[in-house]
């Protein structure tokens, strides 16, 4: 627990200073690419007429033939002065996007200018079905139906409200010492989209795809991508430096731990998790497995972020007020194994 509290204390250090966000951000590239994905054929259905523009003409679509489906949306920023020792990999949760890790909802920086500026080069995606990636046919190509959430879900389930949603700001009854930016809440809820629960062997293809791409790298990934993390590091155990798991709501393989045994990893779990009805369970969970990396001979770091006296956090830690303190402390567990300059 001492190493774990002086990283804390490190951390706090290094909290981006007020001038810091006003500097320009230089770059040497930055672009994006889809990756990932496969071709569908599909038949059997009717010839449409089609009005593409209002007061246009009909257009007749078949919708038979062959489909590019199942890829993947990254886009990429490299720093004209690299310091990350790999890429950085950033992989957003459910019904979210790339959008998690860019601007809060409240309009300050987000992690990726955080990271970027100091010197990782990013790549933030928007894996299948969500964003950019694009959809597909339902239920011809993805099984079932998407699930879309009301504004009032993530208020209760991300740990950010302590009672019933209200639309009324003023009226919101948020967590004591909350941390998640009330004002920027309804802006939050403009970035969800929907998700379906049936494509996980689809985006796991396509987190691998991107890491045949692009690594050697460090990935960086938060709640419904805690499962690809683990698992993509278990296909690729050559290719991942390191793995940051921030509240994942699931793992990887528990019978092949011992591809992780050299892959350096960190879970934080942020504030308010005893109140709530799932989220016990789902920390025991992966605590459970960084207990079995840990007795495969590798290295698992846990991160209660209220017991180390940074307290308030939601699960959407990344875009609460405190983001940058969380930062900081990823940061220095990073150079700390050696894979940034300070």
């Amino acid at each position: 627990m001492s190493r774990i509290r002086s990283v804390i204390v490190s951390a706090v250090l290094l909290i981006a200073a007020p001038a810091l966000a006003a500097e320009p951000i230089a770059l040497r590239d930055m672009g994006s690419f889809h990756v990932g994905g496969r071709l569908v054929e599909i038949s059997g259905k009717p010839v449409k007429e089609v009005v593409f523009t209002q007061g246009g003409v009909p257009a007749k679509i078949d919708p038979n033939g062959t489909y590019q489906v199942e890829q993947m949306y990254v886009q990429y920023f490299l720093p004209a002065n690299e310091k990350g020792a790999w890429p950085l990999l950033m992989w957003h949760g459910g019904g979210l996007t790339g959008v998690t890790y860019e601007t809060t909802p409240d309009g300050r920086e987000g992690w990726l200018n955080y990271f970027l500026r100091r010197g990782w080069s990013v790549y933030n995606s928007d894996a299948v079905e969500r964003g950019r990636a694009g959809w597909a046919q339902y239920p011809d190509i993805f099984k079932g139906e998407p699930v879309f959430l009301t504004t009032a879900n993530p208020f209760e389930r991300f740990r950010i409200g302590a009672g019933p949603y209200d639309p009324d700001p003023a009226k919101r009854k948020l967590m004591p010492g909350s941390q998640f930016p009330n004002e920027g809440y309804d802006n939050f809820t403009k970035q969800n989209v929907p998700r379906w629960t049936t494509n996980d062997d689809a985006t796991l293809a396509a987190y691998i795809a991107e890491n045949d791409r692009v690594c050697p790298c460090v990935i960086l990934f938060h709640s419904q991508a805690g499962a690809f993390g683990f698992k993509a590091a278990q296909a690729r155990p050559d290719k991942v430096k390191a793995l940051v798991a921030v509240e994942p709501a699931g793992v990887g393989d528990p019978a092949r731990v011992d591809a992780l045994k050299g892959i350096p990893s960190l879970m934080i779990y942020g504030d308010f998790i005893e109140q709530d009805s799932r989220w016990p369970k789902i920390r025991a969970t992966g605590l459970a497995f960084a207990d079995g990396i840990r007795a495969a001979g590798g290295s698992a770091d846990v991160v209660d972020l209220p017991k180390a006296g940074i307290k308030g956090n939601s699960h959407m830690m990344m875009m609460d007020k405190n983001n940058a303190e969380v930062a900081a402390l990823i940061q220095t567990w990073l150079e700390g194994k050696g894979l940034a300059k300070p």
